[in-house]
């Protein structure tokens, strides 16, 4: 079986980011909630457990603590932040509240080389780290030392080798520890023994036999959404069971220009999978008109997809399993910080919950990973790379790119505007740079002069980001030429737009859609 670390959550918002270090670095893990028990721990077996960060305080009394199981296992463990001062208040040390806190750059100073360090960190030198904490470590347990310190943490990172147990005041997963990954990779490397082999194709072999396992000879209906997780669960399940899959999808009409038609080519000729193709558009738009509130938009579109959804898999006389490309992160978001389950289950547009009368089990290969590991597995699946590299496209779709009530000449307006943006942004060699780029149409008009007439049309914004995990965003720094060229094109090309904007904002941990 491939090694795997354990991370039990205290609730940090970069927790995912620890996740996806360690399989930068061939380990496979997983992400529980700080309060799973041993029997659950057990069953996993770990090499190792990480600590995670936490908003919370371990001087107060509901503080979460990690379960008295991780250390009786005797396992090695890392605590990061929240996790270093939940193992010193646990293991006899002591932790206080601080007038001096830590937020953002600091200079850690290492005091002393240990199996952590190896490689990467030496003594007496200083090195950039990133802080995020009120409270402090007073005082450490018997047996450990400190190896490193910063000027506002004197604990910043100590160590009891001989147990292999570890603890950093600072985030190592976040991008502005600079050497954090290596930590992160001596840790599960040097220092818990595993192995590294955790690669994608062992991914979808060992995946492709648990599907077979679960279905045996049931049937399985796959809900598409002209997005790379649908197609890529649908194309591994396939693999897996071949023609017990039918996949459906349901275009809605709020799709980006021609998607439609590339997923039927894909789906039907290239891969030959069964395929339900309904046009439900005018039902969607119909439904949408004159709804402004985009929370309301969601909410009629998630409802409308299901309904469709379930009158096409009746017409195919029912099935066994529903498939959905949910992700890691979905799962992550869709337990609570106590544990306990969502109230909903992730639907395939993002937008609700299954209804209790569809009565399938659930097929969701893609579970236990993360977008950009996503994309390596279509690649192992030979997806066509126009799919695997396609932005982000949420459920909602133009919905929510069109702020205000919504219809078909909106729609038909911002897809040609995306359109030029996309391609003006491809043949810039950009499109892989940034993580999603969109247009939206505003809900304002404004009065322009085009040759010898006047106009008064709408204000498309351009937004473009990038993230290296979905949860924070920055703004791409387009050169003016390049926005100049793309106004350009969108104002006369674009019937209904005269005028255009660029979205020079950043997203903080959240939502990176408009609405």
């Amino acid at each position: 079986m491939t090694d795997r670390i354990l991370i039990l959550d205290f609730g940090s918002q970069v927790t995912q980011l620890i996740a996806r270090r360690l399989r930068e670095a061939g380990v496979y893990c997983e992400i529980f909630p700080f309060s799973a028990d041993a029997a659950r721990i057990k069953a996993f077996d770990p090499k190792g457990i990480i600590l995670s960060g936490s908003p919370h305080s371990v001087t107060t009394e509901d503080g979460p603590r990690a379960p008295q199981y991780v250390w009786e296992s005797k396992l090695p463990v890392l605590g990061i932040c929240y996790g270093e001062q939940a193992m010193c208040a646990q293991l006899g040390g002591k932790v206080e509240g601080s007038d001096h806190r830590e937020f953002g750059r600091a200079e850690l100073l290492v005091q002393k080389e240990v199996p952590l360090f190896d490689g990467v960190w030496v003594k007496g030198g200083s090195y950039q780290v990133w802080m995020s904490h009120g409270d402090r470590v007073v005082s450490i347990p018997a047996g450990f030392e400190v190896v490193a310190t910063s000027g506002g943490a004197p604990f910043a990172a100590i160590a009891n080798v001989a147990e292999k147990r570890y603890a950093v005041q600072f985030h190592p997963e976040v991008a502005h520890t600079p050497d954090g990954a290596k930590l992160l990779s001596n840790f599960v490397h040097k220092i818990c023994g595993c192995k590294g082999d955790w690669t994608m194709a062992a991914f979808r072999d060992a995946e492709i036999a648990k599907i077979r396992a679960q279905v045996g000879k049931g049937r399985v209906i796959c809900g598409l959404s002209g997005g790379v997780d649908s197609a890529v669960a649908a194309v591994l399940i396939h693999q897996a069971i071949g023609d017990q899959l039918t996949c459906i999808f349901v275009d809605h009409g709020l799709l980006r220009a021609a998607e439609a038609d590339q997923v039927v080519a894909l789906f039907r000729d290239h891969y030959n999978i069964p395929l339900v193709h309904r046009d439900a558009s005018d039902l969607f738009l119909g439904q949408l008109d004159g709804v402004s509130d985009p929370e309301t938009k969601r909410k009629t579109i998630g409802r409308l997809f299901i309904e469709v959804f379930e009158e096409e898999a009746k017409k195919l006389g029912g099935a066994d399993f529903l498939a959905q490309g949910t992700l890691y992160p979905d799962v992550i978001e869709s337990v609570s910080f106590t544990g306990g389950p969502s109230v909903t289950i992730k639907s395939h547009h993002n937008v609700g919950g299954l209804p209790e009368r569809m009565r399938m089990k659930l097929v969701e290969p893609l579970r236990e990973l993360f977008k950009d590991e996503v994309r390596v597995l279509g690649r192992e699946l030979g997806l066509p790379e126009k799919m695997i590299r396609r932005h982000p496209f949420p459920g909602p779709g133009l919905a929510i790119r069109i702020p205000g009530a919504v219809s078909k000449e909106k729609c038909d307006i911002l897809r040609k505007a995306d359109t030029i943006y996309l391609e003006e942004i491809d043949k810039a060699g950009l499109y892989e740079k940034i993580w999603q780029a969109f247009a939206v149409l505003l809900p304002v008009r404004t009065v322009g002069v085009m040759g010898d007439g006047r106009t008064y049309d709408f204000v498309c914004a351009l937004r473009a980001v990038t993230s290296t995990d979905g949860m924070t965003a920055d703004f791409y720094p387009f050169e003016p030429a390049f926005l100049g060229r793309v106004a350009t094109r969108i104002v006369n090309e674009v019937k209904g737009i005269n005028r255009v904007v660029y979205d020079y904002t950043s997203k903080p941990p959240g939502t990176i859609e408009w609405e």
